[in-house]
């Protein structure tokens, strides 16, 4: 009886190599080159603004300045720091950037989890009386009204109530919740877990991405908010630091007779729109590239629409 012999192809247990076409050759090539363009463009303006900060006022009325400072010093820098109780208002800043991140992610998140429910009737009622929010609102003076008679002008709630849950946002934490495989939540009432429960130990742990590019937005949100101090803080002491910095480019903004003032504070004006810049965008820029990884993951799956 003849045998069958099975021969093992000759490619298995080899790696493949697809060989590129030219065509992919050269929209990788143009793609980069895209890239490197796209990044230089978004980079000068900071690199410029950065520049311009540590140059001379002479330089800079004159044009000299690029992304190089020329004739580098610290005079702006000096001078902002040291006016007024600076480090208070990075303190009240820190103070009311972490408390409003925290409360309007817990908000946000409590109010999308049962809205991604489909099961759950009231939803046709309440997803589009949420999403009326996102073109119509009460006006400038109702608001202003209602911090005042909720008694939070002049505190930190008056600056943090104001913006604590963005419309958007919820939508977009919606859509993200309601990718968690529904059988996870099953097995977690199974266990004992409440409702609450399952939120807090299944659902949140699984939708880090999601949560992490919301806290990039409502903590960058919260840092670089001065219309609401404009609004409801009257106490100095309550001032956060882009309000504080935002008086001061005003007043840097308004002349003055050239023959009044200081060599120095000629300096100031020059470029205090730029240390201004520096300084409130640093922060952010320190703490984007920890959670940049879960910021691309959750604006792509928390972007997916059934």
């Amino acid at each position: 009886m003849a045998q069958t012999v099975q021969t093992k192809p000759a490619h298995l247990g080899k790696p493949m190599h697809v060989r590129e076409s030219t065509g992919y050759r050269i929209f990788t090539v143009f793609n980069t080159i895209l890239m490197i363009i796209i990044c230089a463009v978004t980079l000068y303006p900071f690199l410029y603004l950065v520049a311009q900060s540590f140059s001379s006022e002479q330089a800079i009325i004159q044009g000299k300045v690029s992304i190089i400072p020329v004739e580098f010093n610290i005079t702006t820098y000096q001078s902002v720091l040291a006016k007024g109780d600076f480090q208070r208002y990075y303190l009240n800043t820190i103070i009311y950037t972490i408390i409003g991140t925290v409360l309007s992610l817990f908000t946000t998140a409590l109010l999308a989890y049962p809205l991604s429910k489909k099961h759950l009737r009231l939803n046709k009622f309440f997803t589009p009386f949420i999403i009326f929010t996102m073109y119509f609102g009460g006006g400038l003076i109702p608001n202003y009204m209602l911090m005042v008679n909720l008694g939070v002008k002049n505190t930190a709630m008056g600056f943090i109530l104001p913006g604590m849950i963005g419309t958007y946002y919820v939508l977009l934490m919606k859509s993200f919740f309601g990718g968690v495989s529904p059988e996870l939540e099953e097995a977690g009432e199974l266990d004992g877990l409440s409702k609450f429960g399952v939120f807090f130990r299944i659902v949140l742990p699984l939708s880090m991405p999601i949560v992490a590019t919301m806290l990039l937005f409502y903590a960058s949100g919260y840092w670089n908010n001065w219309f609401n101090a404009y609004l409801y803080l009257d106490d100095k002491e309550n001032w956060p630091i882009a309000y504080y910095l935002k008086t001061i480019i005003s007043g840097a903004s308004t002349s003055a007779d050239p023959g009044e003032v200081s060599a120095e504070s000629m300096q100031v004006a020059a470029n205090i729109k730029s240390c201004s810049m520096v300084l409130m965008s640093l922060p952010i820029i320190c703490v984007y590239p920890f959670i940049q990884k879960y910021y691309v993951q959750g604006m792509m799956l928390g972007g997916v629409k059934e």
